[in-house]
């Protein structure tokens, strides 16, 4: 009778982190179907940080740190919304700004304690999430019973989110996942190559320039650092290898790609490095060169949305928006954010510990969202938001580990 008993906790506790598992990966899989709102993802994050803060998960410093900024950041924008509150859309501009600092704040604190068994549970969420709108897309593409309205905008696919590019990014950490699971494991088997495949046709077709070089660039990162911070002899030559048969296998299957007349026609209008709407006075880079100087003469911004009103087009750099929407406290505080994230990424991705491929996988590809922000609008990406929590949060889990290994020496 007392084993029974005392076996009880045991078999709770068990059932809390199933419980806890599928309720990540739900998470994952949400955050994949955005072209209804509220979506699937706002209904499961509500719910995960309520299970989550019942069970007595915390945040450690650096995850203090980070949602601090992203308050400061969000305040700074309330106070610019202070003039256009009958804006409805202004409203909810920055209500969903809040919520977004809010997700990352819950991220950095899910990985302090079970770390690798969350982030597997929310990893093959995201994986199964980018198939299913990639399967979506790639339907909507061709067509396929009548879906291209559903699943397609502007004649490139966009698949379960309401804007091609988006569907782009989002797809990308669930690609540099798998990619990283074949060099890891040096396996190519079916549940990685497929979803992997499906993944690269959408992103191909979704036609989106700065996705494409996203994706290169985040894939390029994680095999560059895999290769020069973890891999030993053995690990770098598959990684010289496979890094030159994946070259082939896309070069050959964007061949056949380009061989269909509609897609070839589409591509070469995407692939220049400038369209019509980029350059010039009134394009995108002159607009933002213009708008630059005036953040100065305004301190609370131009207020939330209200910068294409002024200019006529959205600003298209997330560091001007900052500015532009949240004035001068939120644009500073924004800037420290980043500024605070590049230093602890880069000290992350160092760090010898148990999820230092994970690591290097959310880090790769949250680096070049960074570098992206000077010519897209990043703010109110979910899976910006995904990544820096995470990041925060494997970095105070880094030095917690480090601390103890330090401490049994």
């Amino acid at each position: 009778m007392s084993g029974t008993l005392a076996s009880a906790p045991v078999v709770r506790r068990a059932f809390s982190e199933r419980f806890e598992w599928w309720m990540l990966w739900l998470l994952g899989l949400g955050g994949g179907i955005v072209f209804i709102e509220p979506s699937p993802y706002e209904l499961l994050i509500a719910l995960a940080l309520c299970v989550f803060l019942v069970g007595g998960c915390r945040l450690a410093p650096g995850g203090v740190v980070m949602l601090a900024l992203l308050m400061l950041f969000n305040l700074g924008g309330a106070i610019s919304l202070v003039p256009f509150l009958h804006d409805s859309d202004a409203v909810t501009f920055i209500a969903v700004s809040f919520y977004l600092a809010i997700t990352s704040g819950f991220y950095a604190m899910i990985v302090q304690e079970r770390a690798i068994i969350r982030l597997e549970a929310l990893k093959w969420g995201c994986i199964c999430a980018a198939v299913m709108a990639s399967t979506a897309g790639i339907l909507g593409y061709f067509d396929v019973a009548g879906l291209s309205g559903t699943f397609t905008r502007f004649g490139r696919a966009s698949g379960t989110f309401k804007d091609p590019n988006v569907l782009g990014t989002f797809i990308i950490l669930p690609m540099v996942f798998l990619a990283q699971e074949i060099i890891r494991t040096g396996r190519l088997r079916l549940k990685t190559l497929i979803p992997l495949a499906i993944i690269l046709m959408a992103l191909f077709l979704a036609f989106s320039r700065g996705a494409w070089g996203h994706a290169i660039a985040s894939l390029g990162l994680m095999v560059a650092l895999t290769f020069f911070l973890v891999a030993g002899a053995s690990l770098r030559r598959r990684i010289i290898m496979l890094t030159i048969g994946g070259f082939v296998a896309i070069s050959a299957a964007l061949a056949a790609a380009l061989s269909i007349e509609e897609v070839r026609t589409m591509f070469e209008t995407r692939a220049t490095l400038s369209q019509s709407y980029d350059v010039g006075e009134t394009g995108r880079f002159g607009r933002q060169l213009r708008a630059i100087p005036t953040i100065f003469e305004h301190p609370n911004g131009y207020g939330p949305l209200q910068f294409g009103n002024v200019w006529g087009e959205d600003p298209h750099n997330v560091y001007i928006n900052a500015f532009a929407s949240y004035g001068w406290l939120g644009g500073l505080a924004y800037a420290t954010l980043i500024f605070a994230t590049l230093v602890i990424g880069w000290r992350t991705v160092a760090m010898r510990t148990p999820v230092q491929d994970f690591a290097i996988a959310i880090w790769s590809v949250l680096f070049i969202q960074i570098l992206l922000g000077l010519i897209i609008d990043t703010d109110h990406w979910r899976h910006f938001y995904l990544t820096l929590g995470l990041i925060w949060g494997l970095h105070d889990l880094g030095r917690r580990i480090r601390s103890r290994e330090l401490h049994a020496e």
